[in-house]
């Protein structure tokens, strides 16, 4: 069986596992993350709270039956635009794949957005990641209206055999979004 667990920097004891979670997630998908493990010295617990201490952001972590992190997800404000959210770092462990752990992290880190006021939520993800694309479609992900992406035929870049945008070989990443509808408070 798999949990959840939403972690908060105001509980001492939940950053090392935000920290495990995070440095499996890197170990095990480095191919998923434009970071890598070398860029995340390994550090004291000061620098690890640091990372942690956002309190406007949310850090959810799927845990195995013997406590294990086998999953992570993490939400934040996407700066300089009102009412959008971000999905951050998702990751899914090799045992925890298959059982929907994608999804239920995925699905709490949208309900923080809910909570939170936000209209919408993004992501990005690194190209050629079909399962995570593929993932985010199914929970109701499209791309993204990029102003910096043309989307003129006269415009793609074909010269690395491919269809997509220049500007979106460029940055390696695909932009998606999830339009929220707003929270409707019980009467």
């Amino acid at each position: 069986m798999i949990d959840l667990r939403i972690l908060t920097p105001a509980d001492p004891d939940d950053w090392p596992l935000w920290r495990d979670a995070r440095l499996a997630a890197l170990r095990d998908a480095p191919h998923a993350f434009k970071v890598r493990l070398s860029d995340w010295p390994t550090g004291g617990e000061e620098e690890w709270r640091a990372r942690f201490a956002r309190r406007d952001a949310v850090h959810v972590v799927a845990v195995s039956a013997d406590g294990r992190p086998v999953g992570l997800a993490g939400g934040m404000p996407s700066p300089g635009r009102d009412g959008v959210g971000e999905l951050r770092s998702l990751w899914v462990g090799p045992e925890a794949r298959g059982q929907r752990t994608g999804d239920r992290l995925l699905a709490a880190v949208e309900a923080w957005a809910r909570r939170t006021g936000r209209t919408s939520l993004r992501l990005a993800v690194l190209a050629g990641n079909t399962p995570a694309e593929a993932l985010y479609r199914r929970n109701g992900f499209t791309d993204a209206d990029r102003p910096d992406v043309p989307d003129r035929p006269d415009l793609l870049d074909r010269s690395v055999g491919g269809s997509a945008p220049a500007a979106e070989r460029a940055t390696g990443e695909r932009v998606m979004v999830k339009r929220l509808a707003p929270v409707v408070p019980e009467r």
